[in-house]
């Protein structure tokens, strides 16, 4: 079993920036494509982004197209949230994820982590 493991997590406030990060414990063809999810409270989980290891396929929600971006180490099996601009609504448990490709769909992934919890303070 993969596991993944997130960190950078923690409290900011609003216009600031955080960087979070996901380790996997294995390069499989189950972690070709990784990603993130997020889970406000009293709120449904959504799609954030997510990244392809083959061809660099990249996708983002809408609400965060443009002040996040995510990159991947092939060689740490490791991927990143660059989160920039941000805004209290990206306040949520942010969880990361992995399978054998790239979906918006949360049960299309084989592995997720724990979390970790980003506060965004007006």
């Amino acid at each position: 079993q993969v596991q993944l493991v997130e960190s950078g997590g923690g409290l900011v406030q609003a216009g600031g920036s955080l960087r979070l990060s996901c380790a996997a414990s294995e390069r499989t063809f189950r972690t070709y494509a990784m990603g993130w999810f997020r889970q406000a409270p009293g709120k449904e989980r959504e799609f954030v982004a997510v990244k392809a290891w083959s061809g660099g396929t990249t996708d983002y929600a809408d609400s965060v197209k443009g002040r996040f971006t995510i990159s991947r180490d092939i060689a740490k099996n490791t991927v990143y949230l660059q989160m920039n601009t941000l805004k209290p609504e990206d306040t949520a448990v942010y969880y990361c994820v992995s399978g054998i490709r790239n979906s918006r769909a949360f049960d299309e992934y084989d592995y997720w982590g724990q979390g970790t919890q980003v506060t965004v303070s007006s």
